[in-house]
């Protein structure tokens, strides 16, 4: 039994809520990640995506210089402890669909993250690909017109290409 202790990234960076975006992605940039985990504190109150700037924020036009962290993080953050399973928490991973993990200790305390990068470099590809597989889930974007973007998918035919080239 592999534990998640084995495979997770320590040292962590956090932030506040009352962080930027700007500051948020600035760091998601400097560090070469996708989330950081949002602290009130000592405890965790939600994590940060680079998706969660671009749909929470960016698509809503929120000015990413003074929009707080708090107001597009994802706060529902699922949280496990370095001596559970690989394989049971990479289980639930698949069943909420999150590709990261905060590590807390027993105190709430984040210690680490547990990505599936972490789990294909140090617990073995086949591994990371059947959780990634699971967790990806409709693999069809949502076409539902929805926003201002909304319109046509392009790529898909030469024709297409050159139409749009003329």
């Amino acid at each position: 039994m592999t534990a998640v202790s084995e495979v997770m990234t320590r040292g962590v960076r956090t932030m506040t809520p009352n962080d930027t975006v700007m500051m948020a992605a600035q760091a998601m940039d400097e560090l070469n990640v996708g989330a950081i985990p949002v602290c009130q504190g000592d405890q965790i109150v939600g994590i940060g995506t680079d998706r969660d700037i671009v749909v929470r924020g960016v698509a809503q036009g929120c000015a990413p210089d003074s929009t707080k962290l708090e107001d597009v993080m994802s706060t529902d953050v699922r949280c496990c402890r370095e001596n559970q399973s690989l394989e049971e928490v990479l289980e639930e991973m698949r069943g909420v669909q999150v590709r990261r993990m905060p590590v807390v200790d027993d105190e709430g305390h984040v210690v680490g993250i547990l990505s599936l990068g972490d789990v294909a470099v140090k617990a073995g590809e086949e591994c990371a690909g059947e959780a990634l597989a699971d967790i990806s889930e409709p693999a069809e974007p949502d076409r539902s017109n929805m926003s201002q973007a909304s319109g046509p998918a392009g790529g898909g035919s030469a024709s297409g290409q050159a139409s749009r080239m003329h």
